[in-house]
């Protein structure tokens, strides 16, 4: 039983010896509780994306950035960099704007139509990330074996050898077992970070409907 509950318990009790809380007592803790969390959703997200942007600075003139810069790359990265920026940008607009919201509430109902709105920016939030980079990925290969001196020379050898397919289902498997493995660890992180910060507003979602009943 969480502290909410045992509020609750003691704020129905009609004979104890404790002063009991109102209804408006306890909507205003699990209304600072809700809006607390909320605010650690939009600041986590933005430092997230810094931590992100701080990484692709470091691997900047690494071997790596090197073969991707040799690519000419720059018609499809900058399009596709731009496009990510101004959806994350979006979403981020989206947590303060749900944090707002939370913060101004004056009634049950409407905070607990925020916290199902914050909680599908967060779902959505996490789709798009992992969308991003499985059609990142795949497009950079794409256009990397058909572009890459380096692949096409290994590629006329394998097709002078009959091992096209051989070689193509090898890049294939190890790109999909990369993306499973990234995917993995990512679902992970945002679980510990997200999920638990969204289990903590559902539970003050279930407060709520408690509160109204």
């Amino acid at each position: 039983m969480n502290e909410l509950d045992l509020l609750k318990k003691d704020w129905n009790k009609q004979d104890n010896n404790f002063p009991k809380l109102s209804y408006n007592e306890i909507y205003k803790m699990i209304l600072k509780k809700s809006s607390s969390i909320v605010k650690w959703i939009f600041i986590i997200s933005l430092m997230e994306f810094v931590f992100w942007l701080g990484i692709s600075f470091l691997f900047k003139g690494s071997s790596f950035t090197d073969k991707v810069e040799a690519l000419n790359m720059d018609h499809i990265l900058i399009p596709l960099s731009v496009i990510s920026y101004i959806i994350l940008i979006y979403f981020f607009y989206l947590f303060y704007r749900n944090y707002r919201s939370i913060s101004a509430n004056d009634n049950v109902k409407t905070l607990m139509e925020n916290i199902l709105k914050t909680r599908r920016t967060v779902r959505y939030y996490v789709i798009f990330n992992l969308a991003a980079l499985i059609v990142g990925t795949f497009i950079g290969a794409f256009y990397a074996l058909n572009h890459s001196p380096e692949f096409i020379e290994k590629l006329e050898l394998a097709a002078s050898q009959g091992e096209t397919f051989k070689i193509y289902a090898g890049i294939i498997i190890t790109i999909i077992i990369a993306l499973i493995i990234t995917i993995g660890i990512l679902l992970v992180f945002y679980w510990l970070i997200y999920g638990l910060l969204l289990k903590r507003l559902n539970r003050n979602y279930r407060e709520l409907k408690k509160l109204e009943n």
